[in-house]
């Protein structure tokens, strides 16, 4: 009996199966219709708000007509028409102050709001239109019953004691404009109050205000004493 080769022995272990392969599935996160669209959307422009000295202002021509699209700008959320609204709402003051009359403590407290906005634009514009509103009305302001007036003069002390620049510039200039357009005396009890305000930085600036309305008493004192002098004088 022939033996069979040794080569076509059969192996004495059994090969390795291949191992299955795991597969893992991982979730791909569908895109939202907004965000497929985004790079077809047109970039939103750099809104640029300008910034109107009193003296370039001009009137309104119907001023009635604009008296109602004033009240719904200023109760309006979108800031840029806030601020469109303020400017108007200046030149109310300046040019057509009887109509403004009515919703002036509404304004104010609109003015107050803007002023606390973090934008720097709607502050800066909000703080000019409190000038013009002081220059316009004075000594009335003194007659409301309501805490707007504190409310809009904290705010006031506050900004000009920050740290921007342009803003607490500006918010100056106005303390200044209050000074001009209020009764040293009035106005001083007013100021009394934020002489021990907490902030250090207020109290400096109301200290700055109340020097300035003690200057125009001296003023204006001088200016009574030399009349009367004068008056005396062509009498006898």
């Amino acid at each position: 009996m022939a033996l069979r080769p040794i080569d076509n022995a059969l192996p004495t272990t059994t090969p390795e199966r291949p191992k299955k392969q795991v597969k893992i599935s991982v979730p791909i996160q569908k895109l939202t219709d907004s965000a497929v669209n985004d790079e077809n959307k047109a970039p939103v422009p750099d809104v640029t708000i300008d910034y109107v000295s009193s003296e370039n202002l001009k009137s309104l021509p119907d001023p009635e007509s604009k008296f109602q699209s004033l009240i719904e700008g200023l109760d309006s959320k979108d800031w840029t028409k806030v601020c469109e609204s303020l400017n108007d709402a200046r030149r109310f003051a300046l040019y057509h102050s009887s109509l403004l009359v009515p919703i002036l403590e509404k304004v104010m407290v609109v003015v107050v709001k803007s002023m606390k906005n973090p934008r720097s634009a709607l502050c800066k514009t909000s703080i000019m239109a409190s000038a013009d509103i002081f220059k316009a009305f004075g000594d009335q302001l003194l007659d409301s019953n309501s805490d707007a007036l504190d409310s809009l003069l904290l705010q006031l002390l506050l900004k000009a004691s920050q740290d921007k620049k342009f803003v607490c510039e500006e918010a100056d200039r106005t303390l200044k404009v209050i000074v001009d357009s209020i009764t040293p005396l009035p106005l001083l009890h007013k100021l009394k109050a934020y002489v021990s305000h907490n902030n250090m930085r207020i109290r400096a600036k109301a200290a700055i205000s109340i020097s300035n309305c003690v200057s125009k008493m001296v003023i204006l004192l001088v200016f009574c004493t030399q009349y009367l002098f004068l008056s005396c004088k062509f009498l006898y």
